[in-house]
């Protein structure tokens, strides 16, 4: 993605050449890797939350906070989406979507496809954080959040 970002922005303002399917590919790269590693993103806590308030919390209140997020927040948020976007993806795929720029990449379909990806992914991450708070909920200390997976993220 740096490279290909790099080449169209050089080529661009250095040498006035350009291609709509060099800077659609890196803008449909960095797509995918962000709806893909959003639920990799909250396995890790990488997600908004108000730190304040979170972070020297008790185990049992970040557990009941995780749960009600992934069961009240989370997850309808997320149903919502796969529940629109899905007619949205399979129209594009009965269409074989492609690019509505000319000169544009021809898999718009595939592209869009990353959305219920998106939806699976973020479930099963929740579903995993609400189950891993229930247990924190029932006294496994096992599974309680440690501090130091989340540093650096």
């Amino acid at each position: 993605m740096v490279v290909i970002t790099f080449l169209v922005a050089t080529l661009r303002y250095g040498f006035a050449i350009g291609w709509v399917s060099m800077q659609e590919s890196y803008m449909w790269l960095y797509g995918i890797m962000f709806m893909v590693g959003a639920g990799y993103t909250l396995l890790h806590g990488g997600h908004v939350r108000v730190d304040v308030f979170y972070r020297p919390a008790s185990a049992r209140y970040k557990a009941w906070v995780d749960l009600f997020g992934s069961l009240f927040l989370l997850m309808p948020v997320i149903i919502m989406i796969l529940m629109y976007s899905y007619p949205y993806v399979v129209t594009s795929w009965h269409r074989l979507e492609g690019s509505h720029e000319t000169g544009g990449l021809p898999g718009l379909f595939l592209y869009k496809s990353v959305i219920l990806v998106f939806c699976v992914l973020m479930l099963l991450q929740g579903m995993s954080l609400a189950a891993r708070s229930v247990l924190v909920l029932a006294g496994h200390k096992e599974f309680e959040i440690n501090e130091e997976e989340h540093e650096g993220v």
